[in-house]
């Protein structure tokens, strides 16, 4: 029994030993900042001030007409992006598996492609799609279809400038959760819709019925993931548009970075960092008991 424990003992020194260097930069570059995140939310902390505040930080975070518009602006990216990267992969996986094993692989690759990509060389090519004066976007709208009637400045006029960002991250979103759904439609048990054919189910029926319930583990997963993602919607903003125009583009992550880097006002960004951090944990868990109840873990 001695040399038993003694094993064990052992064993776990070993597999802690294994671990430590992941948890030494767990502890230093995670919970450390997020801990000091928090504690510093409460000062007024500049490059020259270091000052307890207490909650005035968060009092005059909702009064800042600014954050409230850059919160309007983040949920309107989420909500805008969220149902539609979800609806439109489901709908691209689903019609890619039913193709041969070439076109699975080749669709696959395509859509997937933008994620790989770095976000500079994506930026750089809808920054010329959207060009007022030779963007293909206006082109195609204006010479060929006859849509618009003059060129519009797609990043320059804030009617249109958060749309025109949400597509671009519609683009780079679908990617991953269109190969986590073809994935997940290989692990579909066949011969249950083999048996639902034959007994005449047609195919919304074999999908509701059969082909959903197998794939809400994933559609759970891609909703909180992409959610979080569209939560911190940063680099598309800073290379693209720079919060504007007149803040019309300005998000929680940008408005954060801004606040911090560009006019060193360390205590109220960590501000804006804890309310994003809360309302993202709010929501990711709402979300996990809408879609989580038939889910089987």
């Amino acid at each position: 029994m001695k040399k038993f424990n003694k094993l064990r003992m052992r064993e776990t020194l070993i597999s802690y030993c294994f671990l430590a260097p992941v948890l030494i930069f767990f502890i230093m570059f995670v919970l450390v900042p997020m801990g000091m995140g928090i504690v510093t939310s409460f000062f007024k902390y500049t490059m020259t001030e270091f000052t307890f505040i207490g909650f005035e930080n968060y009092v005059a975070m909702f009064k800042d007409s600014v954050f409230l518009r850059s919160l309007v602006n983040t949920l309107i990216i989420v909500v805008g992006s969220v149902p539609v990267v979800v609806a439109f992969s489901l709908f691209v996986a689903s019609q890619t598996y039913e193709r041969k094993a070439f076109a699975r692989s080749f669709f696959r690759c395509v859509f997937f492609l933008p994620v790989v990509t770095g976000t500079v060389a994506v930026t750089v090519v809808w920054k010329w799609i959207y060009d007022p004066l030779s963007g293909i976007m206006n082109f195609v709208l204006k010479d060929a279809m006859g849509v618009i009637d003059q060129n519009i400045m797609w990043l320059g006029d804030k009617k249109y400038a958060l749309g025109a960002i949400i597509v671009i991250l519609l683009t780079t979103a679908v990617g991953q959760p269109i190969i986590l759904y073809i994935a997940s439609m290989g692990n579909i048990d066949k011969s249950l819709v083999e048996a639902a054919q034959v007994d005449g189910a047609t195919k919304f029926q074999v999908f509701w019925s059969i082909k959903w319930p197998a794939l809400l583990p994933t559609t759970l997963y891609i909703v909180v993931i992409t959610t979080i993602n569209s939560f911190q919607c940063f680099s598309l903003i800073q290379l693209l548009t720079s919060g504007g125009p007149n803040y019309s583009t300005t998000t929680l992550m940008y408005y954060l970075y801004e606040k911090a880097f560009r006019l060193s006002e360390y205590g109220y960004a960590n501000t804006i960092g804890v309310f994003l951090a809360v309302m993202i944990g709010i929501i990711s868990f709402a979300q996990f008991k809408l879609l989580g109840n038939d889910v089987e873990y």
